[in-house]
């Protein structure tokens, strides 16, 4: 049963998983969750804030674990471990925030609140009164008489993400002015005065850097907007960090089912995050689990894939990292995705990949787009394009012939001109 505005009910959970969700068609925004961490109704700083860009609080209480289509439904996830929620934090603020119009064109927006161990519903709220918004407080996780409770507000705000994070005292990052200053006026210099040459001081202690302010910007690749450039984002340097994630399932009814043994499967599912490369000198290879070949950050081919992981887990997932600082280097690196075991087709895997420069906004992709029998798909092209690293939406799921690898199949498609031979873990 949903609950009406400013109603409240017990969370009798210590752990749970928020959704924020809304049905999708043409012309609807694209709806992002978000989380604060309140101490007197204030963050107590900017890592307070919860939110795709910066998706896990550095207590691990509250994470944003990303979106999950289901039919004509979407919903984006929040994680919030109330047992590790610090003390001093009263209140943890679920908002959604719209991106490329207002919330009156948002059809079905809900949040609701799960016990993370059942899977229980333990709240939910439906908004219905959504007109310009372009930001909405949904409800609020908040302790009373040292227990938790969950209230259904739904307040709005028109000047977006930005607006409702300054509103708690976040410090957004905003487009600075370019005009140069303009040069003091100049003022004559004290004639100088003999004085006794002073005694040796400490070297004066540096003051602290100020905080870097919340970097709110985001990328979506589309069909019609296909590509972007990481100069024109602010990734010229650092480390471009790639991981992808996916969701297993664990329990199961009905093992003897035709969807058990689907599911079943499912449960042993393992993927691959891998990468081809060509460099400027002409040498070529692949980074991959696959034979060991995790590659190397500080040297050729300055990309280095952490591990091969079996979980999933949106909080580890499988991490690959290109080192930016040396972008003169690649003349293109192909980011792609293989199912190595567990499934025939990534559909319904709910498996996703972010692409997060450390100077720029992150890049999303979903795998779930994924309508064949398909093993491999080609997400991300990066080109050299005199200086500029150009990132590519690709999403081409691709069907390996008999006998074939996915690893040729990918090869194949993009003219990689690799020689492969049969590898292991």
């Amino acid at each position: 049963m949903t609950m009406l505005k400013g109603a409240n009910v017990p969370v009798p959970a210590e752990s749970v998983r928020v959704e924020v969700g809304w049905r999708t068609g043409p012309g609807v925004p694209d709806v992002d969750a978000s989380a604060l961490l309140l101490a007197s109704g204030r963050v107590r700083s900017d890592g307070d804030f919860v939110f795709y860009n910066q998706p896990r609080h550095a207590s691990g209480a509250v994470r944003h674990e990303g979106r999950r289509p289901a039919g004509d439904t979407v919903s984006d996830t929040l994680g919030v471990d109330l047992a590790r929620v610090e003390p001093e934090v009263e209140k943890v603020v679920v908002a959604a925030s719209a991106d490329g119009g207002s919330f009156g064109r948002v059809p079905g927006l809900y949040v609701r609140v799960l016990d993370a161990g059942s899977g229980a519903e333990l709240a939910r709220f439906d908004s219905r009164d959504a007109t310009v918004e372009t930001a909405f407080v949904l409800g609020e996780l908040y302790r009373r008489q040292g227990a938790w409770k969950f209230r259904a507000v739904g307040q709005g705000y028109d000047s977006g993400l930005a607006g409702l994070a300054t509103d708690f005292g976040i410090t957004v990052d905003e487009p600075r002015s370019t005009a140069p200053p303009s040069a003091p006026t100049p003022t004559p210099a004290p004639a100088p005065t003999p004085t006794p040459a002073p005694a040796p001081a400490a070297a004066p202690v540096p003051p602290p850097a100020p905080p870097r302010p919340v970097r709110l910007s985001k990328v979506t690749l589309t069909k019609e907007a296909p590509t972007v450039s990481l100069t024109k984002q602010g990734g010229t340097s650092g480390a471009l960090r790639v991981n992808l994630n996916w969701q297993v399932h664990r329990h199961f009814k009905g093992w003897g089912s035709k969807l058990g043994r689907a599911m079943a499967m499912h449960a042993d599912l393992d993927l691959d995050l891998c990468a081809l490369y060509e460099l400027t000198d002409g040498r070529k290879g692949v980074v991959q689990a696959l034979g060991n070949a995790f590659g190397a950050l500080h040297q050729p081919p300055y990309i280095h894939l952490d591990g091969d992981d079996r979980t999933g887990a949106v909080e580890t997932g499988e991490n690959l990292t290109v080192n930016l600082d040396h972008k003169e280097s690649f003349r293109r690196v192909l980011i792609f995705v293989t199912i190595y075991e567990g499934a025939r087709s990534f559909a319904n895997l709910h498996a996703t990949v972010t692409l997060t420069p450390q100077h720029g906004a992150p890049v999303d992709f979903s795998l779930d787009e994924c309508t064949v029998p398909s093993t491999v798909c080609a997400l991300a092209l990066l080109t050299n394009e005199g200086g500029d690293l150009v990132v590519r939406r690709e999403s081409r799921y691709l069907i390996p012939e008999r006998g074939v690898s996915p690893q040729r199949t990918v090869d194949h498609a993009y003219g990689w001109g690799m020689q492969w031979t049969p590898g292991r873990k």
